[in-house]
């Protein structure tokens, strides 16, 4: 927010207000006093901060006071929260700020005994970890604040209630002109960066700002000399630095910058240390040494350098002068430094790695074993387990440790614990006294720190805002804000509205008059009562009881009351003469006890009941339709239906024709072949010729002539068939004995039988043409070759004479012969029958075959013909409609 804005205002720059704003009560006039505090802790700091030359000094006034406002607007409306206890900090509670990072705000006794707690807590650690006495330890103890967790020595725990600056000792909290836990002088705290001047403002709380004076400095790279604010008076001129490099042969070419120039990136071709190689490299790594080996002669003349790249000179061979044997007991003067140094035989008696043995071998070239493996006895880390093994090798056991960490909730369970056990791993994840988090630390013992979110409340615009520590945001009031509401009216006066200041409530009602129009025509007179904006979520403010001197004409938010203007009404059945004055919004209707007399649905007949409330629904016909409560005509319908037909109309009585008579008449075809189903309507429309077409089945007659056996030859006709007697279908005549067969016409067969005396109806359908040739000689040599053959088919029976001596044999053995003769005859006769029943099984079958074919293919070519008929009909009613 920025406060150089809202300091002194002119009067004439205060924007108008709507009357809810003049409404004076205890929180407006807490705000105006939060107010004239700000301008006077502010005013000395502002009166410096004008006279500064540069352009930027009004928005590097507002940064630097934002934070200090923001602790003004919580001290002012008592928002100020302990982040230990959760409380409201009052006005006389004694308190305590920190002066590190944070500059927090807690209650003194609740910063006491978290402080103690604290340091007592890391001295009991500091005395269990490390060697040193509880005396020192506590001596050493630091805590943390709750918030930034700066750590103070124990020392600096707070014994006493001081101002925020710290000069006045219990500053008085009944002044309502001093901010609260200020001592209303000049803060006079030295200012950050170590300017050497002190703040100008009002004891107040936060950090202090920048240094508003003005002084003399130069840029960064001292090429530009200008007037700046202390507090800002390092700066850039965004100019080329051009500062000298290391190198002492190129000039930086950053932009004005704070701090060392960076390495020179100027690329050029190097010589290396030893001057075997060349590369081109940037300025900054011009020294730099090869992979190569250096092998320059050494002064001995024998042997070579064995260092890597490097400059000057190479240095005396290291063999030169005396030497001694590998393990160093023995001393060899004046030898060759191309003479190999002998062994001395001794023990080499080096001190090995392990720092307690010696090497045992005899004087040796190169290192020493590494691994000591002399046997010692050794215990294991705890001290539960003893055991001798080689020295280099650690001895651990598998048991667990079972004491208790720090946090006292979890055990160690570390394998072989030296006793030392580590701090505990775990997340302690209690729940917060806000308890909207947990907490996030290792686990531990004590309290859980607070939690260090701050919340922030700002009015609804958001232009002024304070922070409150998570968990008491829904405790605190929003602050009071002079800037105009930002939220737009919902009802219909919006561009005329007066404005209104910042809330957080609902904005107030408007007070023009409605004049939104009813349904009927007439407009509302009362005052605007449309829908208002709700009010912010976050909080949810008391309401105030306030004496209302009159009651309100209708609820903010509400659609308009009924329409109170007077007009005349008929009555249910509006009928004339009937109408009365009533209220617009009234819709009861009334009975006039006149009788109805409205023209029923049927429109037949009209209605006999007492005035009833009707429904008029318009017609595309103009008419009115009437139906609701009138009624019901019972009588049936007596309408002549054209075409005329023998059915009556099965529905009651109703307005309009009748419907077209739907009713199936079954007529059968001319030949009786085929019954027909006809609409009544469709069969009494067409004329005696078309019924006696439509009637026609379209295939043969299928009757049959009265004279012969034949079905008549024409198509289905009406009436008898034409000429019975002129059948000319082919007839098979036989003679007598049917040797003798002939074909002749049907007609001739009928001419004959008449001509004999007979009449063709009295003969029988199989002796149809029976008799009428006569029979020849062929017929009697035919006839006895039939029965000489059928006597060839008869068995024969060979009679055997029994001898004389045999005629009187048992009964019982003659019988026996029968027997047998008789089985033998009864074989053939048996293989014939079965033959005869095959052959008609198969004959059976095959006409059964051939009926299902013939019925399936029949009945296939009869609905084809029905569907051509159908199709047929359908085009005709086409043709008519």
């Amino acid at each position: 927010m920025n406060t150089t804005a809202n300091y002194h205002p002119p009067p004439s720059s205060q924007p108008p207000f709507s009357d809810s704003d003049l409404d004076s009560d205890s929180d407006s006039e807490n705000f105006q006093v939060g107010s004239d505090l700000s301008n006077s802790i502010f005013k000395t700091y502002l009166e410096f901060s004008s006279s500064s030359s540069s352009s930027s000094s009004s928005s590097i006034t507002a940064v630097d006071l934002s934070k200090i406002q923001s602790f003004l607007t919580s001290s002012s409306t008592c928002a100020l929260s302990c982040l230990i206890c959760l409380e409201r900090i009052r006005p006389s509670d004694p308190t305590w700020s920190c002066s590190s990072l944070c500059f927090a705000v807690f209650h003194l006794l609740c910063i006491q005994s978290w402080a103690r707690q604290s340091s007592d807590l890391s001295a009991a650690r500091a005395a269990a970890r490390l060697p040193i006495t509880a005396e020192t330890a506590a001596k050493q103890a630091t805590w943390n604040c709750p918030k930034c967790r700066s750590s103070y020595s124990k020392s600096e725990i707070p014994r006493c209630y001081l101002c925020f600056c710290g000069k006045l000792r219990d500053p008085p909290s009944d002044n309502p002109w001093i901010l609260p836990h200020s001592c209303g002088e000049i803060c006079n705290r030295p200012l950050p960066n170590n300017c050497g001047h002190f703040c100008l403002l009002l004891c107040h709380p936060g950090p202090c700002p920048s240094c508003p004076k003005s002084v003399k400095a130069r840029c960064f790279c001292g090429s530009v000399e200008d007037f700046r604010r202390c507090g800002f008076k390092n700066f850039s001129c965004n100019k080329l630095c051009k500062k000298r490099l290391d190198c002492n042969k190129h000039n930086c070419s950053e932009i004005c910058h704070p701090g060392t120039c960076p390495p020179c990136r100027a690329r050029e071709t190097y010589r290396c240390r030893c001057g075997k190689k060349e590369e081109e490299k940037d300025c900054c790594d011009r020294d730099y040494r090869c992979e190569n080996e250096c092998k320059k002669l050494l002064n001995c003349g024998k042997h070579v350098c064995e260092r890597g790249c490097h400059g000057g000179d190479c240095g005396e061979c290291p063999l030169q002068g005396n030497r001694t044997c590998p393990c160093g007991k023995r001393i060899y003067e004046g030898m060759p430094c191309d003479g190999v140094a002998p062994v001395c035989g001794a023990t080499c008696n080096k001190l090995l790695n392990c720092g307690f043995h010696r090497c045992p071998e005899r004087c040796h070239k190169g290192p020493c074993v590494e691994t000591c493996r002399t046997m010692v006895k050794k215990a294991c880390w705890c001290g539960g387990l003893k055991k001798e093994v080689p020295c280099y090798q650690d001895l651990s056991c598998e048991r667990k440790c079972l004491r208790m960490r720090d946090c006292g909730r979890h055990a160690c369970k570390r394998r072989c614990c030296d006793g030392d056990c580590p701090p505990c791993s775990e997340v302690c994840d209690k729940r917060l006294r806000c308890k909207n988090h947990k907490c996030p630390a290792p686990c531990h013992r004590g309290a859980c720190a607070p939690c260090p979110i701050m919340v922030t409340i700002s009015c609804a615009c958001g232009e002024t805002h304070f922070e409150v520590p998570c968990g008491t945001e829904m405790d605190h009031k929003p602050p009071k804000c002079r800037k105009l509401c930002k939220i737009t009216p919902l009802c219909r006066h919006a561009s005329t509205s007066k404005p209104h200041r910042c809330h957080y409530a609902a904005c107030p009602p408007c007070r023009a008059p409605c004049e939104e129009e009813y349904p009927c025509g007439h407009k509302c007179n009362l005052r605007c009562h449309g829908p208002r904006p709700p009010p912010n979520p976050e909080f949810t403010l008391k309401p105030k009881k306030k004496k209302s001197n009159h009651q309100t004409e209708c609820t903010p938010g509400t659609p308009c009351p009924p329409c109170p203007e007077l007009v005349w009404r008929p009555c249910v059945g509006e009928h004339f003469g009937a109408e009365r004055m009533m209220v617009c919004s009234n819709t009861t209707r009334f009975s006039c006890d006149n009788l109805c007399g409205n023209l029923l649905p049927c429109g037949n007949h009209y209605c006999t009941k007492t005035c009833h409330p009707l429904e008029t629904q318009p017609s595309s016909s103009g008419h009115q339709k009437r139906s609701e409560s009138c009624e019901v005509c019972n009588l049936p319908c007596q309408k002549v239906r054209m075409p005329k037909c023998s059915h009556p109309c099965p529905l009651p009585c109703h307005p309009g024709e009748c419907p077209p008579c739907k009713v199936l008449m079954k007529r059968s075809c001319h030949c009786g072949a085929m019954v027909h189903a006809f609409e009544c309507i469709h069969y009494n429309n067409l004329s005696e010729k078309d019924q006696v077409a439509a009637r026609s089945c379209g295939g043969p007659c299928h009757r049959k002539l009265p004279n012969c056996k034949h079905l008549c030859p024409e198509i289905c006709h009406v009436d008898k068939c034409p000429a019975p007697d002129k059948c000319s279908k082919k007839v098979t005549v036989r003679c007598k004995c049917q040797t003798l067969k002939k074909e002749w016409i049907c007609q001739d067969v009928q001419a004959a039988y008449r001509d004999t005396g007979n009449d063709p109806k009295d003969i029988p359908k199989n002796q149809f043409g029976l008799g009428l040739l006569p029979c020849n000689s062929d017929c009697k040599r035919k006839i006895q070759e039939v029965e000489s053959a059928l006597q060839l088919r008869k068995p024969k029976v060979l009679e055997k004479k029994e001898p004389e001596n045999k005629k009187h044999g048992p009964k019982r053995r003659k019988r026996r012969d029968r027997i047998q003769e008789g089985k033998q005859v009864s074989r053939f006769q048996e293989f014939v029958a079965t033959m005869k029943r095959l052959l008609l099984f198969i004959i059976i079958v095959a006409a059964l075959i051939a009926v299902t074919y013939y019925s399936y293919k029949g009945l296939l070519q009869l609905s084809d013909w029905m569907n051509e008929v159908e199709l047929q009909r359908a085009k005709r009613r086409r043709s008519r409609f």
